[in-house]
């Protein structure tokens, strides 16, 4: 909305004192034609935005034009930039909003706040893009159309219409009653029901989707957090369900408790880690155990064990003479 922008313009002047045209379309995702109307539409409203001239000019506000943000202490105002700095937001469209409110709270900080809070957020880094070994987190294609019209259903309480390709299977679309969102890992997905029955679906498997104009069939108040861990202690329980007994070095221990489903038992055992745990299935275990290098050994059952065996003289007879052939 054009209201929003003209005060997201305000507030980019009030932080950075002058910014060029062009540095403001950038930071509002929008043509320097329209910054160019957005300021002479302020100094009609009698904000005092003027220009300055020259190579290096740009828009700047008159000195004193501010308002405070009272009542909040140097700790609360730190805890909500650090909030902001997380990608959270992203998966549920709200990635502009957030930065938008962000700018907002810094801008109506007292003085003596702004500088050492902002400065102290800058120190903070939280969920990063890449670990220690550069491995990029997984982000996923969410298109904004779809995100919103979810976004939209699941608030305001109506039933939605997606069209939802599941893992291996042909698109269709289903009517369902959305319950909420949750984000983990960076990873959306929607909780809702269809037909009475509970579903879980993600949300970069939604290619469309629709808000109904008719209400969602649910409960009016919800526990996101209870709701999401029985629909987790569901799918571990899955038919496909295989359990491993193995040895793992303790350095690894966390690597595979972060793969397998659940740790159904462990105990120390000459320096190994001796754990019983399950994976969703075959290929599942395979892999996960295999990423363990020898940092792992699987104890049960054989056909793991001789999976791994197979798997491990394949790559030694790839490089067993050096040919690569």
């Amino acid at each position: 909305m054009r209201a929003d922008r003209l005060v997201s313009l305000v507030l980019l002047l009030r932080r950075h004192g002058q910014l060029s045209a062009t540095a403001l379309a950038r930071e509002l995702e929008v043509s320097t034609r329209t910054v160019l109307r957005d300021i002479e539409a302020l100094s009609a409203a009698g904000v005092p935005v003027y220009a300055e001239r020259g190579r290096h000019g740009g828009f700047a506000l008159l000195p004193g034009f501010q308002t405070e943000l009272t009542g909040l202490n140097h700790d609360e105002a730190l805890a909500l930039l650090v909030a902001g700095s997380r990608r959270g937001a992203q998966v549920f469209g709200l990635g502009s909003a957030l930065a938008s409110a962000m700018l907002k709270v810094v801008d109506a900080l007292p003085e003596s706040y702004r500088q050492t809070a902002a400065g102290a957020a800058e120190r903070l880094l939280i969920d990063p893009e890449t670990d220690l070994l550069s491995r990029r987190a997984v982000e996923e294609e969410l298109p904004d159309a779809v995100v919103v019209e979810v976004r939209r259903a699941v608030f305001a309480g109506h039933r939605l219409r997606i069209h939802y390709e599941a893992h291996e299977k042909a698109p269709e679309w289903r009517t369902v009653d959305p319950i909420g969102l949750v984000t983990v890992r960076e990873q959306g997905y929607l909780l809702a029901q269809r037909s009475g029955e509970d579903r879980t679906y993600r949300l970069s498997r939604i290619l469309a989707a629709e808000e109904l104009d008719e209400p969602a069939r649910r409960a009016d108040r919800v526990d996101l957090d209870r709701a999401w861990q029985e629909r987790g202690t569901r799918f571990r329980a899955g038919d496909d369900q295989v359990a491993v007994l193995l040895r793992v070095r303790p350095a690894r221990r966390e690597e595979l408790v972060g793969t397998a489903l659940a740790v159904l038992a462990e105990e120390t055992e000459d320096g190994w880690q001796r754990m019983e745990v399950t994976f969703q299935d075959s290929r599942h275990a395979e892999w996960a155990v295999w990423r363990l290098s020898v940092g792992a050994e699987v104890l049960e059952p054989q056909w793991l064990r001789a999976a791994l065996r197979e798997r491990a003289m394949a790559v030694a007879a790839r490089y067993g003479d050096g040919t690569g052939e």
